[in-house]
């Protein structure tokens, strides 16, 4: 992971009581006394005096278009953690229109900054920071060590144009014609092999890292092949008996290379779940959770797509779904009007649902915590 640029400033959220001043801590590992006392100061602790909406809030992800960051500003002041840019071209002061953007952040607790920056057909930036090839051109023409060296470079110029996070590689075994509405991954794959996959995906995830910029695996557990396009309807994945010796491996493999952000899927799981898996408690907490031991970020895929809103799923209630399921931070899109509202609906959704006793507010701030780790945030630091 990557720690935060910024240093946090303020002693406390509005609405909560005054807390030492939070500031980030390098290595991204909570300090503490030497020896440990009931009063001891953690995340949590502090977490237990922010208010619903103020943790609610802090999973959110909101999307703009990277030539008008500005206009999400009131999300961002209110709290949200994670904004995401969509476009095909930045513009030259995108750096300094995240800083200010950055600056309205409540207590200085700066949001994610996402983009997609996978290469071939799907680049957002490609003119600030050069172009990248398909993942299956990389998979044919370069070694993982190539790989991780080109992505290193391109990385570091995200970092330099004020982002954080990247949702990439895609770890899915496909070897389609795709993406199209048919197929979701096509070039996007590293192929069929899941020890190619493996390595290439390590590859270019440990060159996000080393580049300052935090990488986010997906389709957990695995996309490729899937009956449709998720984002235009409702599909499911290979069954969960031929994923588990095929499509989980390069997942593993990142597992265990200290990934530490993974994209939930929205295709049901054959086998598995009946449910699309990123609002599958069996999919998030069982196996992702409990049987493959991930202990860090768990977002979902974006949960306005068509696999969700095609079985019944308005925004706001996959966002509840997928929280109390085990997600930690959820994707969601929307036309720049409906933007605000939706954001609004959804933080309230949330904050009903702890109000109504569906959702456990533990949930919720076990969310937060997962955030503010993979943030590398220390609340307690003075």
């Amino acid at each position: 992971m990557v720690a935060a640029t910024s240093i946090l400033t303020a002693c406390a959220l509005p609405g909560t009581s005054a807390r030492p001043t939070p500031s980030i801590v390098a290595t991204g590992t909570p300090s503490a006394s030497p020896t440990a006392t009931p009063n001891t100061c953690t995340n949590a602790t502090v977490l237990a005096g922010w208010s619903l909406t103020q943790l609610a809030e802090q999973t959110l992800v909101v999307p703009v278009a990277e030539s008008d960051v500005a206009s999400v500003r009131a999300e961002v002041a209110a709290g949200a953690g994670g904004v995401i840019l969509f476009g095909s071209s930045a513009p030259a002061t995108l750096a300094a229109n995240l800083r200010t953007l950055a600056a309205s952040a409540p207590a200085g607790l700066a949001p994610f900054v996402m983009t997609d920056e996978e290469g071939g057909v799907v680049q957002r930036m490609a003119n600030l920071v050069g172009a990248l090839p398909s993942a299956r051109q990389m998979a044919a023409t370069m070694s993982p060590a190539q790989i991780r060296q080109l992505v290193t470079t391109v990385a570091s110029r995200m970092r330099a144009a004020g982002i954080t996070m990247d949702l990439a590689p895609v770890l899915d075994l496909d070897n389609g014609v795709g993406p199209n509405n048919r197929d979701p991954d096509g070039t996007r794959s590293f192929g069929l092999n899941p020890q190619t996959a493996a390595a290439d995906g390590v590859a270019f995830m440990q060159g996000l890292e080393a580049g300052g910029i935090v990488p986010v695996v997906k389709h957990f557990p695995g996309l490729g092949q899937a009956s449709a396009n998720t984002d235009a309807a409702p599909a499911t994945t290979q069954a969960w008996s031929v994923l588990q010796h095929a499509g989980v491996l390069p997942f593993e493999s990142a597992f265990a290379s200290g990934a530490p952000v993974v994209m939930i899927a929205n295709a049901t799981v054959p086998g598995l779940s009946t449910l699309p898996a990123s609002i599958s408690p069996v999919v998030m907490t069982k196996v992702l959770r409990d049987q493959l031991g991930f202990q860090g970020l768990v977002m979902t895929d974006s949960l306005s797509a068509g696999a969700l809103v095609d079985i019944g799923y308005s925004v706001p209630r996959a966002v509840v779904s997928a929280i109390e399921a085990g997600a930690d931070m959820v994707l969601y899109t929307a036309a720049t009007a409906q933007v605000a509202p939706l954001t609004v609906a959804t933080a309230a959704a949330l904050v009903a649902a702890v109000s109504a006793g569906t959702l456990a507010r533990t949930r919720l701030v076990s969310a937060v915590e997962h955030i503010l780790s993979a943030k590398r945030i220390d609340l307690c630091a003075a």
